[in-house]
This record gives structure tokens, sequence and C-alpha cells, in this order.
């Protein structure tokens, strides 16, 4: 079979989750109770009522996970650590045996030639800090995090040399506190929304500067973000000046502000009154140089030059019929692994970028061979990796991708009704099954190259 679009040798391919979606057992160990925890047990605020309780239950199946891996090839595992397994009540007091539970897991991981990629917060903050502080809306938390951060840093970094810090600020800020999807549940004013993001990108350059001050040996630090993933309408150089202006424009005021160290003067008079309570040395912190950037990127906004509009661009509704993957907001747009990391690498000069997530949900079903044949996964991951190849070919510093999601898991506000996985996971007995998704991007790894 021949290999139409090619990887460097060294291009990092791994596979990415989150603690509360697939490791279960949630407040075992003496672990205390995270807001998702907290949330996911109130009626009515997960599909059919679903909880993390159990989930994949990769907290006692982590050995088994390792090994279905290495059976991929996948070089990387991108997971996130429970804030609340190691500090039960987010300060204080620390847990040993929860952080028993991550040390064992990078052990197995290197045992088994994967790199360990740790995030430091994929959303699942101890329920106490909310309750005592009001989570993000304080600088409390903000504190707390940065000292959390140090602690762990300094307990793995023997053996850890990547980090991401946080997890797409937006989603837990704004679903949780604007529109009330994640927890805490809540639709507050505009203002202390704004602040929530502050805070979030705050705590980001709080986690930068701790693992730097307590590394062991040089870390590699990165972010993973949800950047809006603009594409041109066609590709002339109208549209993709646009496109690029878009693309900015949406950044703010998280990714702006990291790389240009202030939020955009536009977007603060566009907000106004609503404009969040920062300082001087907030930015500096908040602007603490990056090793890499890492991306989450699912679906395209296209765009199309406006001049006369006073921002450059417009955004292009999504027309009706538009196709897309088993979620409501998931349309189908490859070339967003082409067009973001090129914006990164035009905009701020980004010299490391990392597709930190990628995937899709589909409607998976186990077939009468007992085999899932997701051709619609394949489909999706296949034309990503074209656009992909076209980055890397052309000089753009894309090093690597991370899938989302190694298996099937708790699809937060969806509960279990979707399934993200390249592994199947039957959540009445825990059986894995790797789907058809799972061979494809082995024969990917493998070469090098879209197969």
């Amino acid at each position: 079979m021949k290999d139409y679009y090619t990887f460097p040798k060294n291009f990092l391919w791994g596979a990415a989750t989150a603690s509360y979606q697939v490791e279960g057992y949630p407040r075992a160990d003496g672990a205390g109770i995270s807001n998702w925890d907290h949330f996911a047990h109130q009626p009515g605020r997960i599909e059919n009522d679903h909880n993390g309780d159990i989930s994949a239950a990769q907290y006692l199946k982590y050995k088994e996970d390792v090994q279905l891996m290495k059976s991929i090839g996948i070089k990387a595992y991108r997971f996130s650590i429970s804030w609340s397994r190691v500090f039960p009540n987010g300060t204080g007091r620390i847990n040993p045996k929860g952080l028993d539970y991550y040390n064992k897991l990078i052990d197995e991981l290197l045992a088994n030639d994967i790199q360990p990629w740790v995030t430091m917060f994929h959303w699942d903050m101890p329920q106490a800090l909310e309750d005592k502080h009001g989570g993000w809306r304080s600088r409390k938390t903000v504190d707390a995090f940065g000292k959390y951060v140090g602690y762990v840093t300094s307990q793995i970094s023997d053996r850890v040399k990547n980090y991401f810090t946080v997890n797409e600020i937006l989603c837990f800020t704004n679903l949780g506190y604007e529109l009330g999807v994640f927890p805490p549940g809540l639709k507050l004013d505009a203002k202390t929304v704004n602040q929530t993001v502050h805070h979030g990108c705050l705590a980001h350059g709080m986690a930068v500067q701790a693992i730097r001050a307590n590394a062991k040996t040089k870390p590699q630090i990165g972010i993973a973000e949800n950047l809006s993933s603009m594409v041109p309408l066609y590709e002339t150089r109208e549209h993709i000046d646009a496109a690029r202006k878009a693309f900015r424009w949406n950044s703010a005021p998280r990714m702006t502000a990291m790389m240009e160290g202030a939020y955009p003067a536009e977007w603060l008079e566009h907000i106004g009154a609503n404009a969040p309570e920062f300082t001087d040395e907030d930015m500096k912190i908040i602007s603490s140089p990056l090793d890499f950037v890492g991306i989450n990127i699912y679906a395209p906004t296209y765009v199309k030059a406006a001049p006369e509009s006073k921002l450059g661009f417009a955004e292009i509704p999504m027309p009706e019929g538009y196709p897309k993957m088993n979620m409501p907001w998931l349309n189908i747009g490859p070339n967003i692994t082409y067009w973001s990391p090129r914006f990164l690498k035009e905009l701020w000069n980004v010299k490391g970028i990392y597709v930190t997530e990628n995937g899709c949900a589909a409607i998976d079903k186990l077939d009468h061979d007992g085999k899932v044949y997701d051709t619609d996964r394949i489909m999706y991951l296949r034309n990503h990796f074209i656009s992909a190849s076209r980055a890397v070919n052309e000089g753009i510093p894309l090093k690597g991708y991370f899938v989302w999601s190694l298996m099937d898991n708790f699809e937060w506000a969806c509960g279990y009704n979707k399934r993200f996985g390249i592994v199947y996971v039957n959540y009445q007995t825990m059986e894995r099954t790797p789907k058809a998704s799972a061979e494809f991007y082995r024969e990917t790894i493998s070469r090098s190259a879209v197969v």
C-alpha cells in the first residue's frame, strides 16, 4: 500500500483522556469530592442522570489500558491529574494514596515506552474550593491551584518532562458560570464571568511558574486550549487574511494575553464595563513563556473578508444540512488541522504546536463478529491527518497529535450517550474492544503516514 501523506519519523502520535471521564472511583482511597462529582449527582444535570462513579474504570484497569496503547503503537499518553485526589480540600492536607495512583500510572507508561504528558487541570476542582471561595470567581482558588501544581511537579518531575497547565479555559468558566451546563451550574453576569476567565488565565500562568520552580529536570510546558478553528471561505489572500484576523479575535482574551502579555485593546473596548479586574503583574504571570501550544480542535468556523466591517471579517453561518458527526456542534471540516497551526505560527511565531485533542463522536455498535466498524470515524480522522500532513510539509511546526479519545468515556453533560473513543468500552463489563479506527491509527503510526 502506498503512503500518500507523510510525517517526520519523530512526529509524536498520542492519545488523550481526562481524569473524571475515564478513571471512575472519584472518592476512592481518601480522595475529596470534586466539583464534577458533586454536580453529576444533582438530578437533571447530566443526561439520564449519569455520573462518573465507575466511568471506564481506568483507576483499576490502568495496566490493561497501557497495554492497549502499546498494542496500537501510541507513543504518548495525555492524561490529567485529579486535584481532589491529591488535595481533598484543595489546600492543606495531602492525600498520598491519590498521588500513588498517578505515580503507578506514570511508571507503567514509562516501562512500556510511552511518554506521560500530564494535564494539571482538566475541569475537576475540589468542591471545597467552590463552597469556600466561589471557585474560579476567587483569586484564592488561583493561589491554591499554584500550590497544588508545585507540589505535584515536585513529586513526578523526576520522570515526567511534558506538562499542560489547564485545559480549555472557556469550558470551565463560561459553561460553568455563564451558561450553567457545567459545574457549578450558575448563570452569572458578564463581568463576573469575564473575571473567572481572567482567573483561568492567571491559573495557567501561575502553573507555568510553579512547574518551572519545582521541576527536578528541565520541563516542557504548554496549555491545551480550544481556540476557534477559523477557516477561509476559500484560499485567496483576502479570505486568508480575514480568517487570520478572526482567529486572533476569537482567541481573545486567552491566547492573546498569553502570547502578547496584554488583553487586546479592541477586545477591552468591545466588552466595556464588563472587563475583568487585573494588574500589570497579572499580565506578566499570564504571559510566562511557553515551550509549546496545544490546540483542541474539532469543527470549523468559515470566514470571509468583510471590508465594510470594523473587524475586517465576517463569520459564515453553517448552512442547513452541513455534514456533522454525532454531536450537534461537531461539523466536519478537516482543514482545521492545517489552518489553526498555520495561524498560530503566523500570529505569534509559536515554535512547537501539538494537536492535543481531535476526534469525533459516532454511533458505535458491536457487529455480529464482535468488532466495531466505525468507518465514519476513520473518515473523520483520515481527512484531518491529511491536512495535518500539509501543515508539517509546509514547514509549520506541528510536532504531534493526540487523538480524542483513547476510549469511550463519560462525556460530561452528555453522560455515556456519546462515544468518542477509538476503543469501545462495554459499560456493564468494562471490556475494551479496539475499533476499526484503532487499527487505522496503528497503521498510520507505524508508517508515520496516512494510509
